[in-house]
C-alpha cells in the first residue's frame, strides 16, 4: 500500500462555505455503528499531485465542506411485493464514505449498482417513496439544507433552448445572485463563469433543441454546470456529467471541473457519479468510490485501486483502461454470456463477495472509518448560513423578461398557433360570410359563435408541449433554490399576456367582420375580449395539468378530456334545462367556464337587434334579440353580459391561484412522505431533520 500521511498533515485555504444537504440520524436494531479509528489517509495518483501542487493553499481543516455518510442505507418501498415476499428493496446497503474540500470524488459501478442514488442521498434529492437510515454529516454537524453553497447538476441538461449562452447564464445569474449586487456585477460574475467553463467561443450561440441546430451535447453540459457555479458553491454533485459525450468531450467537460479551484481559488468538495470514463478522465480523480449491487466494492484513492484489485486476485491487464477493468470485473448483468466465451472465468458473484470482503479487512476500509470519526470530533464552528438570492421584484421581473424571450423567439410556443388561428378565422369567415339578419341567420350566429368560444380556444391545448419543458425547467431550478413558485407562477402569467392578446385580437377582427356579425366596436371589444378569457382559462387549466400529469401523451389527453365535458355541460349541446341536475348540471354546468362564455356572447349578439319570423298563417312578425336568448337558448337574463365576462376573469384568476397552490401543495406532500418514509418502525432511538430539497423551499421563497 502507498505511505499513509496524519490527517493533521493537511493544511487547506478555503473560504468559509457552508452546505445544502439533507441530515437524517437513526439508530436502528441491526444497525450498529462502527468504532471510530486513529485517521489516516493516503495521497497519491495524478489527481493528488494536483493537489500537492498547491498543498499550502488547501484549506485548514476548519474550514472548507467536509461531506461524510455513514452506515447509509437507502430502501425502496413499492406497491408490488418482490420475489421473497417483500415490498422493499435496499439499494444502498450499510456504505460509508467522506469527501473533502480540493478533491474530486467519483462514484463508480455498473448499471443499477446505486450510484445515482447515493448521489442523491447526499444531495438531498430522494423521491418520496424511499427510506434512508444512517448519518450525514457536514461538518461533523446535522445541518440543514442552506442556500447559495452547494449545487446540484443533474444528468439530463434541461435549459431554455432559444436563449444563447450569455444570455441562459446571465438570467440565472440576475435570479440567484444578491440584490446587493449591481447589475454589472452580476454580468461580469456570469462572463467569469462562462470563461471557466471554456465557453466564451459560443457565448453568442443559441443553446438550441429539437428542430435547431446549437450547442453540443459536451457545451451544453458545461452550460448547465456554469449555472450552477455562480453563487460559487462550496459542493458539486454531478450526476453522470459525461453521459452521452464522447472520449474528447468527456475529458474536456471533467478537467474543467477539476481544476475548477485553480481557477477561482475555491477549492469545492466535488461529488460526481460516472459510469465509465476513459482512462484520462480516470487519472482526474483523487478518491474513488465503487460500489456494486449497493455494496462498497472499494473506497479510497484512485491510484490505490489497480493495487488493490491485484492484491484481491484481478489484476488489470496491461494498456487496458482500470475503469473498464473494474467494470467487467463486478458486473453481473452479461455473466452468463461472459461465462460462455470464457472458460474458467471466476464468476462475477465470487468476485464481487472477494473484492467486498477483502476491502473490509484492508487498511483502505480502516482509514475510511477513521476519517469518517476523525471529522465527526472535529469542532467547525458554527452553523453554516445560508447565502441570499435576489428578491421576490427582481426575481418576478427577470423571469418574465426570460419567458417572454422564449415565447418570442420559439416559433411553435405562439406564432405557427397564430398562423392556424387565423387560417381558421379565415375559413370561419368565408364559411359564414355576410350572415345578414334572416331567421335562418338565428342559428348561423349561435353556430359560429360555439364554434369560436369552444373549438378555437380548445386548440390552446397545442401550447402544452411548451408548458411542460417550462415545467422541467422550473422544477430543476427550484430544486436548486434559485427562485420561488410565486415568482415563476406571475412570470408565467404576464408574460404570455401579450400573445395571447395577439392570437385572440386578429382571428377574433377576421371572424367578425367577415362574419357580418353585431356591428359597432363596443360588440367587438367584448368579443375579443370573451375569446382572451378563453385563450387564458385554456392555458392556465393545461398548466395545472402539465404540473400534476408531466408526461406529454398523458397531458393531452388529459386536457383534451377535460374540456370536453366542459363544452357537453356548457348549455349548447343540451339547453340548460335538460341537462341532467345530479352531477353533469350540478356543478358541472356552472363550473365549466363555457358557460359563461356562450351566455356572454349570445347576449353581446342578440340584444338590440331583430330578426323577421313567420307564423302558421304566414304573417311576417319581428322576433326580438331577448326572445331569442330566453326562449330559444334559454340564457340567464338576469344579468349583463360584462358580469359574465368578469365571471371569466374571476375564473382565471381562480385558476392561476390554483396552479400555485397545487405545485406548493406537491412539495408538501413530498416533505410529509419522505420524512414517514424515513421512520423506521423498530428502532431505538431516532432524530430526523428534514430535507428540504424533497421539497425544495429556500427560506424566503413563497
Amino acid at each position: 500500500m502507498a505511505s499513509s500521511t496524519s490527517l493533521h498533515e493537511y493544511s487547506y485555504s478555503n473560504e468559509s462555505a457552508d452546505i445544502r444537504t439533507a441530515v437524517l440520524e437513526v439508530e436502528t436494531v441491526g444497525h450498529n455503528d462502527p468504532l471510530p479509528r486513529t485517521a489516516t489517509v493516503t495521497r497519491s495518483g495524478p489527481g493528488a499531485a494536483r493537489n500537492r501542487n498547491q498543498n499550502e493553499n488547501y484549506p485548514k481543516l476548519e474550514e472548507g465542506v467536509f461531506l461524510t455518510w455513514e452506515d447509509l442505507w437507502v430502501t425502496v418501498v413499492s406497491k408490488a411485493k418482490n420475489e421473497n415476499g417483500s415490498r422493499s428493496r435496499s439499494i444502498l446497503q450499510g456504505v460509508t464514505g467522506y469527501a473533502r474540500p480540493g478533491e474530486l470524488l467519483a462514484i463508480m459501478g455498473p448499471s443499477g449498482c446505486g450510484k445515482s442514488t447515493l448521489l442523491d442521498a447526499l444531495g438531498g434529492r430522494l423521491s418520496s417513496n424511499t427510506r434512508k437510515t444512517g448519518k450525514i454529516l457536514i461538518n461533523g454537524q446535522k445541518q440543514a439544507l442552506a442556500y447559495g453553497t452547494s449545487a446540484y447538476v443533474t444528468q439530463d441538461d434541461t435549459l431554455i433552448t432559444t436563449l444563447t449562452v450569455s444570455e441562459a447564464v446571465y438570467y440565472s445569474a440576475q435570479l440567484q445572485l444578491p440584490d446587493s449586487m449591481s447589475k454589472a456585477e452580476k454580468k461580469e460574475r456570469a462572463e467569469i463563469t462562462i470563461r471557466e467553463m471554456g465557453l466564451q467561443d459560443a457565448m453568442n450561440t443559441r443553446i438550441g433543441g429539437w428542430g435547431s441546430k446549437g450547442l453540443s451535447g459536451g457545451q451544453k453540459r458545461r452550460v448547465s454546470i456554469c449555472i450552477e457555479l455562480l453563487t460559487r458553491p462550496n459542493l458539486l454533485f454531478l450526476d453522470e456529467p459525461t453521459s452521452g459525450l464522447d472520449s474528447a468531450a468527456s475529458y474536456y467537460v471533467m478537467s474543467r471541473i477539476a481544476n475548477l479551484d485553480k481557477t477561482d481559488g475555491i477549492p469545492r468538495t466535488v461529488i460526481t457519479s460516472i459510469h465509465q470514463p476513459s482512462s484520462e478522465v480516470f487519472q482526474l480523480f483523487d478518491n474513488l468510490c465503487l460500489l456494486s449491487a449497493g455494496r462498497t466494492v472499494y473506497f479510497g484513492p484512485a491510484s490505490a485501486a489497480n493495487q488493490f484489485f491485484s492484491l484481491c486476485g484481478f489484476p488489470c491487464p496491461t494498456l487496458q483502461n482500470p475503469s473498464d477493468h473494474f467494470l467487467k470485473t463486478i458486473n453481473k448483468d452479461f455473466e452468463q454470456d461472459i461465462e460462455q466465451g470464457m472458460v474458467g472465468r471466476t464468476p462475477t458473484e465470487v468476485a464481487i463477495d472477494t473484492l467486498i470482503k477483502s476491502y473490509k479487512e484492508s487498511e483502505s476500509y480502516q482509514q475510511v472509518q477513521g476519517q469518517v470519526a476523525e471529522l465527526c470530533k472535529q469542532d467547525f464552528g458554527e452553523e453554516l448560513e445560508k447565502r441570499s438570492h435576489a428578491g421576490f421584484l427582481t426575481q418576478s421581473f427577470v423571469l418574465t423578461r426570460r419567458s417572454f424571450m422564449n415565447m418570442y423567439r420559439d416559433r411553435g410556443y405562439y406564432w405557427l398557433r397564430l398562423a392556424i388561428y387565423i387560417t381558421i378565422a379565415l375559413g370561419l369567415g368565408t364559411v359564414y360570410q355576410d350572415l345578414g339578419h334572416s331567421y335562418e341567420s338565428i342559428q348561423a350566429r349561435s353556430s359560429l359563435i360555439m364554434f369560436v368560444s369552444s373549438f378555437l380556444t380548445f386548440m390552446a391545448i397545442g401550447g402544452f408541449p411548451s408548458f411542460v419543458e417550462d415545467m422541467k425547467v422550473f422544477e430543476r431550478e427550484r430544486l436548486n433554490g434559485h427562485y420561488g413558485v410565486s415568482a415563476f407562477v406571475f412570470a408565467n402569467t404576464f408574460s404570455s399576456v401579450p400573445f395571447l392578446i395577439l392570437i385572440s385580437v386578429i382571428p377574433a377582427a377576421i371572424t367578425y367582420y367577415v362574419a357580418g356579425l353585431h356591428k359597432g366596436f363596443e360588440h367587438f371589444f367584448y368579443f375579443a375580449c370573451v375569446l382572451f378569457a378563453c385563450m387564458m382559462l385554456v392555458e392556465s387549466l393545461m398548466m395545472i395539468v402539465a404540473s400534476i400529469v408531466p408526461n406529454f401523451l398523458m397531458g393531452i389527453i388529459a386536457g383534451a378530456g377535460i374540456q370536453g365535458l366542459m363544452i357537453m355541460c356548457g348549455g349548447f349541446f343540451q339547453l340548460p334545462n335538460d341537462i341532467p341536475k345530479p352531477l353533469w348540471k350540478f356543478p358541472l354546468y356552472y363550473i365549466a367556464f363555457h358557460k359563461y362564455a356562450y351566455q356572454g356572447l349570445f347576449k353581446n349578439e342578440f340584444i338590440g337587434t331583430t330578426f323577421p319570423s313567420s307564423d302558421q298563417g304566414g304573417k311576417t312578425s319581428s322576433l326580438s334579440g331577448e326572445h331569442i336568448l330566453r326562449d330559444k337558448w334559454q340564457v340567464e337574463m338576469g344579468y349583463s353580459k360584462w358580469v359574465d365576462l368578469a365571471i371569466l376573469v374571476g375564473m382565471i384568476l381562480l385558476y392561476r391561484v390554483l396552479f400555485l397552490v397545487i405545485i406548493k401543495a406537491t412539495e408538501k406532500v413530498k416533505t410529509i412522505g419522505t420524512t414517514l418514509l424515513a421512520m423506521p418502525l423498530n428502532k431505538r432511538s431516532m432524530q430526523i431533520l428534514v430535507n428540504p430539497s424533497s421539497t425544495p423551499v429556500h427560506g424566503g421563497n413563497l
